[in-house]
């Protein structure tokens, strides 16, 4: 699935939107992978969140998915599927406002272990490992994730299979 190239320069989110890319992946028991956040000088302010980030250059989306889980999990043996979800959201990290427009690309894979090397500085600072969960832990969990309704997001997804096209989520301010 091909999309829209960026023009230079719109990769940052100064002044604009952040185009970003998000994965959904799951593995051959429909867990899914969430990193784990947290601000760079706090980590008990912390969250659970699908890998993923901005669209760098003229890449696709499709492409910011594959590099993004790349670097964030070790993990390229994906089969990289639709568009699930589309989120606009805006949240305070790191000491500024990141407004984003980010797309869920559902993938699955086979490989489970995870090694976050390609992790940026403040990456390095913020990301502190990754977790397969299973929809009824998530159902329950107790910590900040996001999307927020991830867990009935999921569920969905593993009862009637990914969408017709990409649903739009609800925006998320913070």
């Amino acid at each position: 699935m091909a999309d829209e190239v960026t023009p230079a320069g719109e990769d940052t989110f100064e002044g604009g939107v952040r185009r970003v890319a998000r994965v959904v992946l799951l593995d051959p028991e429909d867990r899914i992978l969430l990193l784990h956040g947290h601000e760079p000088d706090d980590p008990a302010d912390d969250w659970w969140f699908t890998p993923g980030g901005g669209v760098e250059g003229d890449e696709t989306r499709e492409e910011a998915a594959r590099r993004e889980l790349l670097e964030e999990t070790g993990i390229t043996e994906v089969e990289l599927g639709p568009v699930l979800w589309r989120r606009r959201c805006s949240f305070p990290f790191a000491g500024r406002r990141w407004n984003q427009d980010e797309w869920y690309y559902l993938a699955r894979t086979s490989q489970t272990a995870t090694e976050a090397a390609g992790l940026t500085e403040l990456e390095r600072r913020s990301v502190a490992g990754a977790r397969w969960w299973t929809c009824q832990e998530l159902a329950r969990a107790r910590e900040t994730v996001y999307p927020t309704r991830l867990a009935g997001l999921l569920r969905t997804l593993l009862d009637e299979g990914p969408p017709a096209g990409p649903v739009t989520l609800d925006t998320e301010i913070v």
